[in-house]
Parts: structure tokens; sequence; C-alpha cells
């Protein structure tokens, strides 16, 4: 049974997530604030996955969200927003959000999301199951630590959707993979008409790792074939 943190300030709807959610094998913990959730986490142990609303009585979910980053990078957040603002979900998956539903959500597509979260926080890759690590030239990625190493000394944490993009790259470094292929393999599901989720980590992916020593970028976009790792 995995364990989820629930942040929102609509307790109505807490009740009727936490009532679906356990039905569905999901142990939850409600949290209607900011400063609640950080109590939490810093009193119980990490959980599986947060879920997280942008609107916060006590500030806005974005800054939790990027405290959350930056003290458990690997751990899942995946945002909900009553205002369904572009801004928002852009702004929150460049802070580290693994995905992003807006209110009022389906409890069916969110569970069905939140299973997708969990399954790539948790799987592993066969190639990184004989390995500790992924090298390719100056780049070493470690997927147990999440973590990228620049030239063996600059370190950069990578959140889980973004480590697993780059480890489906780095399976077959130049060759095209497709973004319904990346979405499945990083995202655990099938890219929607209009969503730029993908799109969003990948460049995020790019900032993070910067280009080769010799200024040629790392990750190449194929028009309508996909994204490579640039040998």
């Amino acid at each position: 049974m995995s364990n989820i943190l629930l942040v929102d300030d609509d307790q109505e709807l807490c009740e009727l997530l936490i009532d679906w959610l356990k039905q569905e094998n999901f142990k939850l913990h409600a949290c209607f604030d900011s400063q609640s959730a950080r109590d939490y986490l810093d009193t119980y142990p990490e959980p599986d996955a947060i879920i997280l609303d942008v609107m916060l009585p006590d500030g806005n979910g974005l800054q939790l969200l990027r405290k959350i980053h930056e003290e458990y990078p690997l751990l899942p957040v995946l945002m909900l927003s009553a205002r369904g603002e572009p801004t928002d979900r852009i702004i929150g998956l460049e802070l580290g959000a693994d995905d992003y539903l807006t209110k009022p959500c389906d409890p069916r597509e969110l569970t069905a999301r939140l299973r997708a979260v969990l399954r790539r926080t948790l799987s592993t890759p066969t190639s990184v199951a004989a390995s500790s690590s992924l090298v390719l030239g100056d780049l070493q990625y470690s997927p147990t630590r999440g973590v990228a190493i620049i030239n063996a000394q600059d370190e950069v944490d990578l959140t889980v959707s973004e480590g697993r993009i780059l480890e489906a790259l780095l399976a077959t470094p130049g060759e095209p993979i497709t973004k319904q292929q990346l979405a499945q393999f990083a995202l655990g599901r099938k890219l929607t008409l209009y969503d730029r989720s993908l799109d969003m980590h990948i460049s995020n992916l790019r900032r993070k790792l910067g280009p080769h020593p010799n200024s040629s970028p790392r990750i190449v976009a194929l028009r309508g074939r996909g994204y490579f790792y640039n040998l």
C-alpha cells in the first residue's frame, strides 16, 4: 500500500479523494496548508508521493513545491490547480512537478496518473539493473541517486521524470525516440492533445545538463520523429 501525502485546503475534496483512493489501495494523510505539510514531512517517514494543490491559505503551493524539490529531489509530486492556468502548469513542471491535473478532476484520472508516477519511481530498466550507473562521454547518471555528473565533477539533481527520460535517451544514443514512446517510458502514460509536459521535462533536462564541451546540444529534437541524445 502506497503512502500518499495530500496537501489541499479544500477539506471536502480531501475527504472525497481519501475515500476514493483508499478503495484503490492507497493510504492517505491530508494537510490543509503549507506549514502542516512541512511539519508532516519533518516528523514522519517520507511518503511515496505528494498530491499538491497550487492555491493554499498560507502561501503558494508552487513555493512549497520548490522547497520539496530542494529537500526531497526524488519525491514525486502531482500538482492540482483549480485555475488551470498554463503559466501555473509550466512553472509547476519547471520546478520539478512530475505531473499536473486541473480541478475538478476525475478521481479515476487522478488514480491513473498517481499510479503512473509511482510506477516510474519504483521501476528500474533492465539496462540499469545490470549497472549502478550509465556512462556516455563526459556524462554519468546514477538512477538510484537521481544524480547526473558532468565531466566527473559537476553534480546535477534530476527529478524522477527527468531521470527516466535521460535513461531512455542514453539507452539508444543517436537514435530518435518518439514522444509517445518517451511519454510511456518516462511518464507512464500517453500524451494527450496539447499536452506539453514531456517537452517541459526535456527543456528542464537540457538546461540542467547544458551542452557538450564543443557547444553542441546534448538532446536534439527531430521534427516528427522525437528526441535523441547527441553523441
